[in-house]
């Protein structure tokens, strides 16, 4: 029995009872979250928990005063407008044009029940936009469950891992997909879950310059919005702008969300921005499962109408006030998150002064910034290997295998769990596994 920071008996007993083994490495993120809480309980033994991406940090007040405002005051047994609360519509659309210097109409702003459900109403409305094209391309790697999502709409899909084919690579790489006339659409987020990594402009151009020449849609999924904290993105109205493809191409769908850059995440809001010369037009495909042919159209009364009721009023009148107060420059919405990106400063250099490496580190010729999360491997160890020894250290993460990633020795570090005052304890847990690996 090894000596490990963990009762390895323990350990033991819940990896072999969980059902994970022989391949612990394509475990989904809920079944890591469920045997750590499983040692957690019976060991008495907290771990340095770093599989799931959830916000660490509290609520902006201005938006929880503006939701109890609202739970007062609306009309609470009235269903929402499916297409959104005006207001809400309206202060995203200047977000928009505030940090992503882009002009989009209010109508083209689309409030979802968070990404998961904009995903779903996306995936649902892009690919019936063509008769003939029926798969989209995923540029790897991503989040986990958007695959699964389609996976349970029955859409086809085709990947990548974008580590080999950064830079000008990346042209002839998606073009040799998006030439088959298969493809409906290119999905991504950026900055990267899991990796981290940012497109470069260069990078974004390619994508633009290949999604109108072959029209296809680019879903550009920013939900770390502005979180590359290399440069600063938090003052309305002046550059640096948020990187993105739509200043290449006008066939694009953004999706925001709130719950990582507004720690917002348990009452469910995404913003679908869609371009406005997108929103309008008319697709033959879209008349076997729509009403009408038009793209808006086909997405909120269709899609989207079909998924749910709406956004919940509270919800949408306090992330109106939110947006507002971030337009106007009166609450720095990026300043706010980025403990972040010192967690993982602290958190990458105990890693690396204890052996690990980094797995995806560039963004091109660029070290890649710090936030949310990183990647990492251990010299000579299988991604199966590092993710079932790690527990024994009382360290959890979720392996790359299951985002798409061709570097299967790697695993995603999460930093928004891990408080300052456990430092101490990764650190020591990190020498440990040095000294018997």
């Amino acid at each position: 029995m090894k000596e490990t920071p963990i009762n390895f008996n323990i350990v033991k007993e819940k990896i072999d009872n969980s059902g994970l083994k022989p391949d612990i490495s394509s475990s989904t993120i809920r079944e890591i979250v469920k045997v750590v809480n499983e040692i957690e309980q019976a060991t008495g033994e907290k771990f340095v928990r770093m599989e799931m991406g959830v916000p660490g940090l509290p609520t902006p007040k201005i938006l929880l005063n503006a939701q109890i405002e609202a739970l007062e005051n609306v009309v609470t047994s009235k269903y929402p407008m499916i297409e959104g609360d005006a207001e809400l519509k309206q202060e995203a659309s200047r977000f928009v044009k505030l940090f992503l210097n882009k002009d989009v109409e209010a109508k083209c702003c689309v409030p979802a029940v968070g990404s998961m459900q904009s995903a779903m109403a996306l995936f649902l409305t892009v690919n019936r936009t063509y008769t003939q094209r029926n798969k989209i391309l995923f540029i790897d790697p991503g989040f986990p469950v958007q695959k699964q999502q389609c996976q349970v709409l029955g859409v086809q899909y085709e990947t990548f891992d974008v580590y080999n084919f950064r830079g000008e690579k990346l042209r002839n790489k998606i073009e040799s997909y998006l030439k088959t006339d298969e493809f409906s659409s290119i999905i991504y987020s950026n900055p990267n879950n899991p990796s981290w990594i940012s497109f470069t402009e260069r990078e974004l151009k390619i994508i633009g310059e290949l999604a109108t020449k072959y029209q296809a849609v680019v879903i550009e999924d920013l939900a770390y919005f502005g979180m590359d904290f290399r440069e600063d993105y938090s003052q309305p109205g002046l550059p640096p702008y948020q990187p993105s493809v739509a200043n290449y191409t006008n066939n694009y769908v953004i999706m925001l969300s709130s719950s990582k850059v507004f720690s917002y995440a348990g009452e469910r809001l995404g913003i679908i921005i869609v371009s406005p010369s997108l929103f309008d037009k008319s697709f033959e495909g879209l008349r076997r499962n729509f009403k009408k042919d038009t793209f808006g159209y086909a997405l909120i009364y269709g899609s989207l109408y079909t998924l749910s009721a709406g956004v919940s009023h509270s919800v949408q009148k306090g992330m109106a006030k939110m947006l507002r107060a971030v337009n106007n420059g009166e609450y720095n919405f990026i300043e706010a998150v980025k403990p972040y990106a010192e967690r993982a400063n602290v958190m990458k250099r105990l890693f690396l002064e204890n052996g690990f490496k980094i797995v995806y580190e560039k963004d091109e010729d660029q070290d890649i910034s710090d936030g949310f999360y990183f990647t990492f491997s251990y010299p000579g160890m299988t991604g199966d290997e590092l993710l079932e020894e790690m527990l024994y250290y009382g360290i959890s993460a979720i392996s790359l295998k299951i985002t798409g990633s061709e570097r299967t020795e790697g695993m995603r570090a999460c930093v928004s769990q891990v408080l300052p005052e456990q430092f101490e304890i990764l650190e020591y847990r990190l020498k440990k596994f040095r000294e018997n690996h």
